[in-house]
């Protein structure tokens, strides 16, 4: 059992000999002609985890949602639709851009966008429907592919939060025209900062590496000679090879993922509240265990968080709907969105969790509700 003085932290990365074997590797022997070495082995391996032809990583997977879009054809003035519920980062790149991003309403059963608002949504400037697999939970992709098809519409997966999430036996990240993936600290498999893009559309590849150097095209065949101007969102060969390492574990890593959700899913069956779904026809990988309390219990969320750090526990609050922000105009007519977040909580999800650990937590949530 947990004691008093062992803080339980939300997340943090899994670490083994294998992950210090790569990376002394990288930093001994991977400069020179080698310093691509681990980032080509990491992106062919990571596209082979996917089932997908082809994959460029990044420094974030912001970096990747921002190739990814102008890569896709994405240009100022055209409008994204994205669902209201979801982290900032999956919609600045849009602004990057100078494109409008346009914010609907998210599903109560899954917290993914709902493809009939998305289909309402549109308007003769949409150009692309980005869609964020939240927590690990999956969109109606079946959904969401028919209405880009009957539209002419591009759909990019952020899977940052969902790698080896499954719909139908596809790997999220991989039914859209594009994918992307995050390698934060936080996340399920990590590079400490990172990201990835998958395609299996090579012109949209080679024009994301393009940008990704700073303009250069290589058919030019012109040394130090762009046309165009780019960016740099270059992973390193030290992150790289970390990543190889952790791509090798990634089923271990995901398994474990999911028992640790098993035990909450145990420890919170007497507590009215729905937590991450699993659809038929899904796999969830269950990045972040998450809480949605019932309207029935009347609580103040963030004096939960405050008891859950007396009691030495990491929590965070669900996400805030994007329009909600000072930065954007306010949407209530999304109406879930609006009404879940504040009853939501994630609850701590590193693999070195044991029963005991989330038994604790869960105690520490039911304390408080019930007291």
């Amino acid at each position: 059992m947990s004691t008093l003085t062992e803080k339980i932290v939300i997340t943090r990365p899994s670490i083994s000999n294998l992950e210090i074997e790569y990376v002394t590797d990288a930093i001994t022997n991977g400069w020179g002609s080698k310093c691509y070495d681990y980032i080509y082995r990491f992106e062919k391996e990571f596209a082979s985890y996917q089932n997908q032809p082809h994959a460029l990583a990044t420094s974030s997977c912001t970096g990747a949602i921002h190739l990814a879009l102008m890569a896709l054809g994405i240009q100022a003035g055209d409008e994204v639709i994205i669902p209201d519920i979801t982290w900032i980062a999956s919609v600045e790149p849009i602004l990057y851009i100078g494109a409008k991003p346009v914010f609907v309403d998210v599903l109560e059963d899954t917290w993914c966008i709902d493809p009939q608002k998305t289909e309402e949504a549109i308007t003769l400037k949409t150009r692309a429907i980005l869609v964020v697999h939240v927590y690990g939970n999956l969109c109606d992709m079946d959904a969401i592919m028919s209405i880009a098809k009957k539209h002419n519409l591009v759909v990019l997966e952020d899977a940052a939060e969902a790698l080896g999430s499954k719909h139908q036996g596809k790997k999220a990240g991989s039914i859209g025209d594009a994918g992307v993936f995050s390698f934060h600290g936080t996340k399920t498999i990590s590079t400490g900062e990172g990201g990835m893009l998958v395609t299996n559309r090579p012109e949209v590849l080679e024009r994301a590496k393009i940008l990704n150097d700073h303009g250069r095209n290589p058919k030019i065949g012109k040394t130090f000679w762009m046309e165009e101007y780019g960016y740099k969102y270059k992973m390193s060969n030290l992150q790289a090879a970390m990543g190889c390492a952790q791509i090798e574990r990634a089923d271990e890593l995901i398994e474990k993922k999911r028992l640790i959700f098993s035990w909450y899913k145990e420890f919170l069956a007497d507590v009215p509240c729905q937590l991450n779904p699993e659809l038929p026809g899904t796999k969830n990988s269950y990045w972040m265990p998450t809480a949605v309390i019932d309207k029935s219990i009347l609580f103040n969320r963030e004096a939960l968080f405050l008891f859950m750090k007396e009691n030495n526990i990491d929590s965070r609050p669900f996400f805030y709907p994007l329009s909600s922000l000072p930065m954007f105009e306010p949407k209530p007519e999304n109406i879930v969105s609006y009404d879940i977040f504040g009853r939501g909580i994630n609850l701590p999800s590193h693999h070195q969790l044991t029963n005991d650990n989330v038994w604790k937590v869960s105690d520490c949530v039911k304390n408080f509700l019930f007291k």
